[in-house]
């Protein structure tokens, strides 16, 4: 085991106590197969799954296996209008289970992330049944004003390029606080706590994954 993988689980023993303590399940993979694995297992067949935008849940392979699985899947890209995008994103809110990543985490277990549309964060917040959120431990910050540097500074310059976005930091690489009509960051949302006990589940990796 490398070092860096050593970090990781080590990194990872602390957070997951603090998630516990905020009524979340936490579960920690040193693989994205193994965090795969564990995802499907949390889900039954037939049931309805949406998911928000993340290259992290592409990036691991998780897109693939439900696409792949026996799951009636409200999936946007399948979408053939704006007003088929928009019913899905309401639908999404019903769903069994919705899936996501964090822009960051932080040690003492906040989730926390900016969101555009603000789909994703509606979905965390209410909604489904259940919300699985899958992030590399490339995420973890050690407190929530670093995770949200991290989110501002980096995840969303890095997502403005991924999408094209006219904005200020897709120019120079780091937040102008911008009013740009293309911005990517309207709604800014941390999480301390789950409302209900294991709604939110958090499977960490410990690999690099998405921005």
């Amino acid at each position: 085991m490398t070092p860096v993988k050593k970090f990781y689980r080590q990194q990872a023993n602390t957070l997951l106590q603090n998630l516990k303590k905020r009524n979340m399940a936490a579960y920690y993979c040193d693989t994205k197969e193994e965090a795969v694995e564990l995802a499907k297992s949390l889900i039954k067949e037939g049931s309805t799954i949406s998911f928000g935008g993340s290259m992290t849940l592409h990036e691991s392979g998780m897109i693939d296996a439900l696409k792949s699985g026996d799951y009636k899947l409200l999936d946007r890209s399948t979408a053939g209008s704006a007003d088929e995008v928009k019913k899905i994103y309401h639908d999404a809110l019903s769903s069994d289970t919705y899936f996501m990543s964090s822009n960051a985490i932080s040690l003492d277990g906040h989730l926390v992330n900016i969101d555009g549309n603000g789909n994703r964060l509606a979905a965390l917040i209410y909604g489904p049944e259940q919300v699985i959120v899958m992030a590399g431990m490339n995420k973890v910050a050690s407190t929530s004003d670093e995770a949200l540097n991290r989110v501002r500074n980096f995840a969303a310059p890095a997502n403005t390029q991924r999408l094209d976005r006219n904005t200020p930091c897709h120019k120079t690489g780091f937040c102008h606080d911008c009013q740009s009509e293309d911005c990517i960051c309207c709604n800014t949302v941390i999480t301390r706590r789950s409302s209900r006990e294991g709604r939110i589940k958090v499977i960490m990796i410990g690999e690099i994954l998405g921005y």
